[in-house]
């Protein structure tokens, strides 16, 4: 009795501790990001295109960052959505539970959803060099759609799979068609669809290696999916090497920008995924 209470102690204490780290961490980076980006920030960043570069260039702003990651990450997720939501609705109401296909399919992109985003980079930029495309915008929309169908089905087959199995049995008994319970589930998960895009679309925006070899960079705004495109990440990579002190603080103040716009997404995300739960 003694030794069970003497364990619990201390893996309480470990969960505590951990929790306290994270929570310190959390704020640390948080906190320097304010602390180095709020000075920095200025209207210009969020209206203006830089003026003389990113790495010498002190004036301007990362217009056509912010713009070219909307480009990027929405493009990709509109692109992941085409593709990642027939698949999800063909593994979970086509086939059935036991099919080894529909588990082999469902393994693999629990694999591809772990592999590094640097990965799926260098696999869309040998696919770019053997079909003779340049570093662009219609790149870099390539390389992160293939980063984020993994996340989308993933998340599509567990919001699927909470749908009610009586509404299955029940349009089934009315002698409906799979494409017209495949229909019904579409009504059934649009708050999960919103969240799968909501996810995917935060995971494109703050990529950084899938971009770097794919979308190029410019200090314009992109006109066309043939042009480079700059994203906030790759204008954050840029800053940070750069040996002046005003541009590396335009770096914290895109990075500050890049935050928020991850935390709006968070936010939307966690209200849509509480609506789903009180609905389910």
């Amino acid at each position: 009795m003694r030794r069970r209470k003497i364990e619990e102690l201390i893996f309480k204490g470990l969960m505590i501790g951990s929790t306290i780290l994270v929570g310190l961490s959390l704020f640390l980076i948080i906190g320097t990001v304010i602390i180095k980006g709020l000075p920095f920030l200025s209207l210009d960043m969020l209206t203006k295109t830089p003026n003389g570069g990113y790495y010498f260039g002190r004036s301007g702003g990362v217009l056509n960052a912010i713009i070219g990651s909307i480009y990027v990450a929405g493009g990709a997720t509109l692109l992941g959505m085409l593709i990642s939501l027939p698949v999800a609705i063909y593994l979970n109401i086509y086939l059935k539970k036991e099919n080894r296909f529909a588990r082999f399919a469902k393994l693999s992109f629990d694999v591809l959803f772990g592999i590094p985003s640097i990965v799926y980079g260098a696999f869309a930029f040998s696919l770019m060099v053997y079909l003779g495309v340049r570093a662009s915008l219609l790149g870099g929309v390539i390389a992160v759609a293939l980063l984020v169908i993994p996340i989308m089905v993933r998340t599509l087959d567990e919001v699927i799979i909470h749908v009610p199995k009586e509404l299955k049995e029940a349009v089934l008994s009315l002698g409906a068609t799979r494409w017209e319970m495949a229909k019904i589930y579409f009504r059934q998960i649009k708050a999960g669809i919103l969240t799968a895009v909501l996810l995917a679309f935060g995971r494109g925006v703050g990529d950084v290696a899938a971009v770097m070899f794919t979308a190029g960079f410019s200090d314009n705004i992109p006109t066309s999916l043939n042009e480079p495109a700059a994203t906030l990440p790759l204008a954050i990579f840029f800053q940070l090497g750069s040996p002046i002190p005003e541009v590396q603080g335009r770096a914290y103040a895109s990075t500050f920008i890049l935050s928020i716009f991850i935390l709006i997404i968070v936010v939307l995300s966690t209200l849509l995924t509480n609506k789903r739960r009180k609905k389910s």
